[in-house]
C-alpha cells in the first residue's frame, strides 16, 4: 500500500470543528459525498469510493473519492480516484458503478456523462494493483441502447451466474416504468446488450419496489437462516422531481435465478420485497458480493445524506450546509440474510470494535445516552423513542416498536442515527443537536439498556 497521502480518516474527524461531524464513519473533513461506490476487497482490504466534490458541499462535477480499510473499523483515506476528463465520455462527472477484478488488473465500470442533463455510458478505467491510482483513457464499454422506448439508463452492476460474468443498468422507459437492462460481458471492453429483463410491470416489482427509474441496481446472493440462500436485488427508487429528497427511498427484491431454456440467460424470478431501510435520509446503497456459491456473503454500505428536516426533526439549511463545508456521511457497513423470507440487515461485528467505557447497564425508563454512543435495548416489548433535546425544542428523531423477544443496537455518531432491529432492516437518520442539547432514550417498562460511549480503537 502506498504511503500517497494516506491519512487516518477517523483521526482526522476526531478533531473536525464542527460538532455535528460523525468521527466514527470514514468521509473526508471537506466537500459533497453521496453513493457508495467500487467496494470491493482486494489483496487484503477493503475499498470504498464514493461519490465526491471536494471543492463544496454541493451536488457538482462528481467525482470518486477513496478510503480503505484492513478490517472494516481502520480506515484510510486516499486520494481522489477517478476525475472527469475534458472532452471525454465523462466530463460532467464519474458517475455511480463497481470496481472488479479483470484477470488480476483492478477494473473501475462506471457512468460517465458527458453533459449535463446527457445520456450516461459505461466507462472502463484500470487502477494499480493496490487501487490508489488510476489510468482513464475514455473507453465506452457500452452506450445508450437504441432500443426508443428507453429513455434514461445509469448505474452499471456486475454480477456472476452459472459460471459466467453479466451486467445490468438501472432505467427508465417511456411509458413511466423503471426497468433493468441485461448484458453479456465476456470482456468488461465490451458489454453485449441484450434487452430489457425486468420491470415494474412485474407485480411483485411494482408493489415493493415502485419507480420511475430503478437507480443504483444491486444483484447479491445471501444466506437464508434456515439454510441454503436466495438472491437479492435492490434498488434506490428515483421519481421525477426528487432533488434528493427520494421519498420513495429504497426497496429490494427477494427470488430466485434458473436459466432462460432457450437463450440460456439469467432469469430472476422475484417472490417477495420491502423496504431496505426505514429512516428517510437513506439512498443509493451498494453491495458487494463478498463469497458465493454455498456460503454465500454480501455487504452492504449506504449514503446518509443531509436535509432540511424530515418527520419533526430538525434539519440544516443549505446556508448552514455550506457554512460546514461538508454533506453526506457513509453508514456503517452492513451484513445480509434472509430470515423466514424477510431481509434482515445487521452492522458488521467488527464495528464492536467501537466499543469504549460503559456508560449504563441495565438502565430502564429514561436514559441518558452520550453523543457518541452505542445502545443495545432488550427486554419487554413496547415503544421505544430516542429523543434530542428538552423543552419546546424537544425532537423525537426515532420511534418505533420493540417485539417480544427482539434487540435494538443503536449507534449515535455526532449528527448520524442508526438503528438495527433484530430480524429487520435498518433505520438510517441524521438530527443536528445544537449546543447544550443531549440525547435521551425511553424504553418500555420491563425493558432495559446498556450504553457504552464509541471510542476508536488503539
Amino acid at each position: 500500500m502506498t504511503d500517497l497521502a494516506v491519512v487516518s480518516s477517523l483521526a482526522r474527524a476526531a478533531v473536525h470543528p464542527d460538532p455535528a461531524f460523525p468521527r466514527f464513519h470514514p468521509r473526508p473533513a471537506q466537500g459533497w459525498i453521496n453513493d457508495p461506490n467500487g467496494i470491493t476487497y482486494i489483496n487484503g482490504r477493503y475499498h470504498v469510493f464514493f461519490q465526491y466534490n471536494p471543492l463544496s458541499a454541493r451536488h457538482h462535477q462528481i467525482q470518486w473519492g477513496h478510503v480503505s480499510s484492513p478490517d472494516l473499523v481502520r480506515w484510510e483515506e486516499h486520494p481522489v480516484a477517478l476525475v472527469p476528463q475534458a472532452g471525454g465520455p465523462d466530463s460532467a462527472g464519474c458517475w455511480t458503478g463497481v470496481v472488479t477484478l479483470d484477470g488480476d488488473v483492478p477494473t473501475a465500470a462506471y457512468s460517465g456523462v458527458q453533459d449535463h442533463g446527457g445520456h450516461s455510458q459505461v466507462v472502463i478505467a484500470r487502477g494499480s494493483s493496490d487501487l490508489v491510482t488510476w489510468e482513464q483513457n475514455g473507453h465506452v464499454a457500452a452506450s445508450m441502447p437504441s432500443d426508443p422506448l428507453v429513455t434514461a439508463v445509469r448505474d452499471p452492476f456486475i454480477f456472476h451466474f452459472n459460471g459466467s460474468r453479466y451486467a445490468m443498468q438501472g432505467a427508465g422507459l417511456a411509458d413511466g416504468r423503471a426497468a433493468l437492462l441485461l448484458y453479456t460481458v465476456d470482456s468488461l471492453d465490451d458489454w453485449k446488450y441484450q434487452g430489457i429483463w425486468l420491470t415494474t410491470a412485474n407485480p411483485v416489482a411494482a408493489e415493493h419496489t415502485p419507480a420511475e427509474i430503478w437507480e443504483c441496481p444491486q444483484l447479491v446472493q445471501v444466506p437464508v437462516a434456515s439454510g441454503g440462500s436466495q438472491w437479492v436485488m435492490m434498488f434506490s427508487l428515483w421519481l421525477s422531481g426528487d432533488d434528493h429528497e427520494h421519498a420513495n427511498g429504497v426497496g429490494h427484491l427477494i427470488g430466485s435465478m434458473s436459466s432462460h431454456p432457450e437463450t440460456g440467460l439469467p432469469v430472476f424470478t422475484p417472490e417477495s420485497g420491502g423496504k431496505s431501510d426505514f429512516g428517510r435520509d437513506f439512498y443509493a446503497p451498494q453491495m458487494v458480493q463478498l463469497s458465493s456459491g454455498s456460503s454465500p456473503s454480501a455487504l452492504l454500505f449506504g449514503w446518509a445524506n443531509e436535509g432540511p428536516g424530515r418527520d419533526g426533526r430538525r434539519g440544516r439549511t443549505q446556508a448552514e450546509i455550506d457554512d460546514a463545508g461538508w454533506s453526506g456521511v457513509l453508514t456503517h457497513p452492513r451484513v445480509l440474510s434472509v430470515v423466514d423470507g424477510a431481509l434482515v440487515v445487521a452492522p458488521v461485528p467488527e464495528v464492536s470494535a467501537y466499543r469504549g467505557a460503559s456508560v449504563a447497564s441495565g438502565a430502564s425508563g429514561s436514559v441518558a445516552v452520550p453523543e457518541f454512543a452505542e445502545v443495545l435495548v432488550a427486554g419487554a416489548a413496547g415503544p421505544v423513542e430516542l429523543v434530542l433535546g428538552s423543552g419546546r425544542d424537544r425532537q423525537v428523531v426515532y420511534r418505533g416498536e420493540l417485539a417480544a423477544g427482539e434487540e435494538l443496537r443503536i449507534f449515535l455518531d455526532a449528527s448520524l442515527v442508526e438503528v438495527y432491529a433484530s430480524n429487520s432492516v435498518a433505520t438510517t437518520l441524521r438530527a443536528y443537536p445544537a449546543p447544550g442539547e443531549y440525547w435521551t432514550l425511553d424504553v418500555p417498562p420491563g425493558a432495559t439498556a446498556d450504553v457504552w460511549e464509541l471510542a476508536l480503537p488503539a
